[in-house]
């Protein structure tokens, strides 16, 4: 019976997920060229609530499990297992006041309504996962941006999302340069859970009912341990709560 109302409910989220695109893609630029990087993160922060709110139509709920006073004036490093496209509205929405901004491979920067715009115009980092002298440059100056500007980094190092929970080995290149760049950050593990489960039968229809859950877990200083063992580290933390 919940295959059976997941056809025509999917039909409604994907009308209403595609709606928020095309219209927050001109309410971006506007923002952009108006207001400057502040009021278009705020259209960002605006654009991804309205998604969480197209998902709430599939009976999609959200845990965010956070223990942890993680201080909005410092450079955090946001390291998370990846499941699906819809684990990132709930981490820019939720952790909006960390100014999220996303490792993401270029072929996302085109293309796709307000998604591509905000990739290209809101600070994150293009990386083409060919070219890895090109990819660790472009982190290298990610890095420095991050350091001077005290936004946060969102890296999903399994480099393609999983397509049934299960976690894939992290390359973690990525991460220590990140580590190297910026040893005054806090890497801040997250362990998103049953976000797979949406895709279950493929993109249409979209499973019902789906609790995705995201767990922050005790933030690190970078500098306290060396970069190959910390990314090491941050791996097992992340890995062990997949359930």
């Amino acid at each position: 019976m919940k295959r059976f109302f997941s056809y025509p409910l999917s039909v409604i989220f994907y009308f209403f997920f595609f709606l928020s695109m095309l219209i927050f893609h001109p309410i971006q630029w506007i923002c952009l060229k108006i207001g400057g990087y502040q009021a278009h993160k705020k259209s960002v922060d605006i654009f991804n609530w309205f998604l969480l709110r197209s998902l709430n139509i599939l009976g999609t709920t959200f845990t965010i499990e956070n223990d942890y006073d993680i201080p909005v004036d410092r450079t955090c490093i946001f390291v998370s297992n990846h499941q699906g496209m819809y684990d990132i509205p709930p981490i820019i929405w939720y952790f909006r006041k960390h100014h999220p901004k996303f490792v993401s491979k270029k072929e996302l920067g085109h293309g796709i309504p307000s998604i591509s715009f905000n990739l290209r115009h809101g600070g994150s980092v293009l990386i083409d996962r060919k070219n890895r002298r090109e990819s660790l440059l472009k982190m290298s100056q990610f890095g420095d941006y991050l350091k001077e500007t005290k936004r946060s980094a969102v890296i999903f190092p399994e480099g393609t999302r999983s397509r049934t929970g299960e976690p894939k080995e992290f390359r973690k290149n990525g991460m220590m340069m990140l580590f190297k760049k910026i040893p005054d950050a806090l890497v801040v593990p997250i362990t998103i859970n049953n976000s797979w489960k949406l895709f279950k039968h493929g993109n249409y229809p979209i499973d019902l009912g789906v609790n995705v859950r995201l767990k922050t877990h005790k933030p690190i200083p970078v500098n306290s341990e060396e970069p190959e063992s910390l990314a090491a580290k941050v791996e097992r933390i992340i890995t062990a709560d997949i359930i």
